[in-house]
């Protein structure tokens, strides 16, 4: 139940972000306004990105150890094993896990923190003086080796979610034999659209499409 609430959080918090970045298609103002809003908040800010830090390493902490548990069940393996519903997403979850926490924190590092593009450090304020957000993100993108690792990390989220939306209701004991496949469907339809959503931004950029309001 834990990995499941703690999941619903961290999925709220995906669409929310991609929602803030797909304002980069309606131009500067909106991304910089939205950047700034969320600056605007101060400690609440502070307060959020907490309460998600310990959601994320409470989700972490608990799937790994249910993955654990399930191996120590049976700790002889089997000479022979099919797997008949179990997708390759849900037999992967905690791989696929971890390896979206160590893009997470890459991502941190790019686009929050601003320590692995030197460029970002000479953007000039806009001019209603905020950082240019805008500028920020289509420079970032326009590395394509960061672009491919940004797709790649996208790819591994939808593919964790692909079944963790499901399983939610089933962690619950919401669902039943009808119920399952259609949430197993929606989860999937789901995903894919985060991963469409999110990915759209850096093809955008490199395909030119999406360009920086100013120049370095």
């Amino acid at each position: 139940m834990i990995v499941a609430v703690t999941g619903v959080v961290l999925i709220a918090f995906v669409v929310g972000h991609l929602l803030g970045n797909l304002q980069i298609f309606l131009g500067p103002d909106w991304v910089n306004s939205y950047a700034e809003h969320l600056r605007a908040l101060g400690p609440l800010l502070w307060a959020i990105r907490a309460f998600l830090l310990v959601s994320v390493l409470l989700h972490i902490f608990y799937t790994i150890s249910l993955a654990i548990e399930n191996r120590r069940a049976r700790p002889v393996q089997y000479e022979r094993k099919d797997n008949v519903k179990a997708t390759f997403a849900s037999r992967y979850m905690a791989m696929s896990g971890l390896i979206v926490l160590a893009f997470i924190l890459y991502h941190l590092a790019h686009f929050t923190v601003r320590v692995t593009d030197p460029r970002f450090l000479l953007l000039k304020a806009d001019p209603l003086n905020r950082y240019d957000v805008y500028s920020m993100m289509v420079y970032g993108f326009q590395n394509i080796f960061v672009s491919a690792f940004y797709i790649i990390g996208m790819f591994l989220l939808a593919l964790h979610l692909s079944h963790g939306t499901s399983s939610f209701f089933q962690s619950l004991g919401l669902n039943d034999k009808k119920l399952t496949p259609r949430l197993a469907l929606a989860g999937r339809i789901f995903a894919w659209l985060i991963f469409v959503g999110y990915t759209s931004i850096p093809i955008a950029v490199l395909f030119h499409l999406v360009k920086p309001a100013q120049e370095l």
